[in-house]
C-alpha cells in the first residue's frame, strides 16, 4: 500500500499586510458582502475576481426560500465574469463575508460547488488564480490555486475517453 499526503500552504497575514492590489480586490469583496441578498441565513458573502486585464468583476450571496435554488458569491461572481469576459483569465479571487454584526473575524473558505466552479475556471485558462480569504482579524492567501483547496479534484481529463 502506498500513502500520498497532501500539503496545503496557507499564508496568513492581517489587512494591513495586504499588497495595495490585493487590498483593492479584498475592498471590492467587502463592498459585494454589503449588496448580497440573505434575508434567510443572514450571513451575507461578497467575491471579487481580478481579471488578466486589470479589470475586477464583484458578486454576492443571493439567496431562495427555496434553499437550493440561491447561489454562493463565489460562483454568482466566476458566471458573471465568464458571461461578460469570456477570452480573460482570472487571477485572483478575493472573499469577504458579513453578519448582522459586522465582518466575521476570521475568512470563510469556498464551498464545494464553488471550489468545482473556481477549478473549471482555472482550467478554461490553463492558470491557477490566487485566493484570498478576508477576515476583519487574519486574511488567508492560497498562492497554488484552487487545487490547493480540491486536491484529488475531479475534471476534464476524467472525461475525455467518454
Amino acid at each position: 500500500m502506498k500513502e500520498i499526503i497532501l500539503n496545503t500552504v496557507v499564508k496568513v497575514c492581517t489587512y494591513d499586510e495586504l499588497s495595495a492590489a490585493d487590498t483593492q480586490l479584498v475592498d471590492a469583496a467587502r463592498e459585494a458582502a454589503k449588496k448580497s441578498y440573505a434575508p434567510y441565513s443572514r450571513f451575507n458573502v461578497g467575491a471579487a475576481v481580478l481579471l488578466d486585464s486589470g479589470e475586477i468583476v464583484t458578486g454576492s450571496n443571493q439567496e431562495n426560500a427555496a434553499y437550493p435554488s440561491g447561489l454562493c458569491a463565489e460562483r454568482t461572481t466566476l458566471f458573471c465574469a465568464g458571461a461578460q469576459h469570456p477570452d480573460k483569465a482570472v487571477e485572483a479571487i478575493a472573499i469577504a463575508a458579513r453578519t448582522a454584526d459586522g465582518e466575521i473575524e476570521t475568512p470563510i473558505s469556498p464551498c464545494g460547488a464553488c471550489r468545482q466552479v473556481m477549478l473549471e475556471t482555472e482550467m478554461r485558462s490553463s492558470r491557477p488564480m490566487r485566493i484570498i480569504l478576508y477576515g476583519a482579524q487574519q486574511c488567508h492567501i492560497i498562492e497554488g490555486g484552487t487545487k490547493e483547496l480540491l486536491p484529488l479534484s475531479f475534471g476534464a481529463e476524467f472525461l475525455e475517453n467518454v
